[in-house]
């Protein structure tokens, strides 16, 4: 079915989920830009970014619609309702894993609009490390 979205243009749900991936990667490429530049709080923001728009990409691809939401933890989690049993437990161990790298991206989001928060070289390499990770392993 497709969706709609502006005036003239409908997509399917796969045109959506292959937009949603290109974005991704895009915000990757400029996390690492950012990086490169000093520009920490900008990155760890576009890697928030990175992960929830495949996130969202890998719910569409899993048949469902993806809530609009931001936390990636609840998309993974959705994610995770989603996908057969072997793929599951790769993403509840995600969920375990990177609790605290999760929570952090999650802080990204909200800080980046709402209060000052500055983040370290060390913590944007982390998160960089863990958002490629995530990707890696979740198909």
């Amino acid at each position: 079915m497709p969706l709609y979205l502006g005036r003239e243009q409908n997509v399917t749900k796969k045109d959506e989920e292959k937009s949603l991936l290109k974005r991704s990667t895009d915000f990757l490429e400029t996390a690492e830009y950012q990086t490169s530049r000093g520009f920490y709080n900008l990155a760890t923001f576009s890697l928030e970014q990175t992960l929830q728009l495949f996130l969202k990409a890998k719910v569409l691809a899993a048949g469902s619609d993806y809530p609009r939401i931001h936390s990636v933890r609840n998309l993974l989690r959705l994610l995770s309702s989603l996908v057969p049993k072997d793929k599951k437990s790769a993403i509840e161990s995600i969920l375990k894993n990177y609790f605290m790298e999760l929570g952090m991206l999650e802080d990204a989001y909200v800080t980046s609009r709402y209060v000052t928060r500055e983040f370290t070289t060390e913590e944007v390499e982390t998160l960089t490390k863990t958002v490629r990770e995530i990707m890696k392993n979740v198909k």
